[in-house]
């Protein structure tokens, strides 16, 4: 898991938009969250292609949040033979279904405010933006998923079929 997030942080750092710092992402400075059941791996036969780490509370990015109201996404990395969408589309669709399952209204997540093409991502998948908020100097776009509105829709379109 750590080898994906530093190959991710590396892609973006060798395109010129930094996200993490090496330090961050080396197995030392993971490993209590890994083993505290807060990551999560995408895989492609035996290869693990892409992880996120799932938390109930965001304390730093969404200080106003109600508790229980969502659950928060962070870390999201795939590996580039992956990208396309290969791993963060069931990456993201199985964050939407442990949100759900732990009674939660909103998925929510944030990206760099720069960052458009991972913003892209997001809204493609359904995310609509919240709102900017800067934390520690970063500047970030907030988003979420409701999955109230995300199973309404689903219903609908089934019962169309």
């Amino acid at each position: 898991m750590s080898e994906i997030l530093t190959e991710a942080a590396a892609w973006v750092r060798d395109a010129g938009e930094p996200l993490w710092r090496p330090e961050q992402v080396v197995v030392e400075r993971v490993a209590s969250d890994c083993e505290a059941g807060l990551f999560f791996l995408a895989w492609s036969g035996a290869t693990a292609v892409g992880t996120m780490r799932i938390t109930d509370a965001d304390p730093d990015f969404w200080p106003e949040a109600q508790p229980g109201e969502a659950v928060y996404l962070h870390r999201l990395a795939v590996r580039r033979a992956a990208a396309g969408g290969r791993a963060s589309t069931p990456l993201l669709r199985h964050a939407s279904e442990v949100a759900s399952r732990r009674g939660a209204r909103f998925l929510r997540l944030d990206a760099l405010a720069d960052r458009h093409s991972l913003r892209s991502v997001y809204e493609r998948f359904g995310f609509a933006f919240h709102s900017h908020h800067t934390v520690r100097g970063a500047h970030v776009a907030r988003y979420e998923l409701d999955l109230h509105a995300a199973r309404e829709s689903a219903a609908a379109g089934s019962s169309r079929a």
